[in-house]
């Protein structure tokens, strides 16, 4: 089992070697002993903590978009959404265009895309084929 000495745990959470302690005395994490009678905290606990104080933490830096620079926007319906352990496939079927991106599972799951949502599609590329149909 991975330990962190509580310095370290502190520069993983962001707050100071006190903060660290002060959480071990009252029991917010568990400190151990290492072999040289150091105080540590475990990997895993300190993973878990640091998971929580992030999801706690207030996100200035996320605003709402106002602008973008991706000008093909395509509001739709999402008519399928393929899971897997990592990532996920999203069908959007917007007037006649069908849409499929792939994007991480935990996306899907944040945006709660399921079918019957509706969607927007903004498709910003730097590679686009053109084609011309036979007449």
């Amino acid at each position: 089992m991975p330990a962190y000495k509580l310095r370290e745990a502190a520069a993983f959470l962001g707050v100071s070697d006190d903060t660290v302690r002060r959480w071990v005395d009252a029991g917010r994490i568990a400190g151990l002993r290492d072999g040289n009678g150091h105080s540590v905290v475990d990997g895993a606990e300190l993973a878990q903590l640091a998971e929580e104080l992030a999801a706690a933490a207030p996100r200035p830096d996320v605003q709402p978009v106002v602008l973008e620079s991706a000008r093909n926007r395509f509001t739709g319906l999402v008519t399928r959404v393929v899971r897997d352990a990592v990532m996920a496939q999203v069908e959007i079927q917007a007037g006649p265009h069908r849409l499929v991106s792939l994007i991480s599972r935990e996306a899907a799951d944040e945006l709660a895309l399921e079918p019957g949502v509706t969607a927007i599609a903004a498709v910003k590329s730097t590679n686009v084929v053109v084609e011309i149909p036979k007449r």
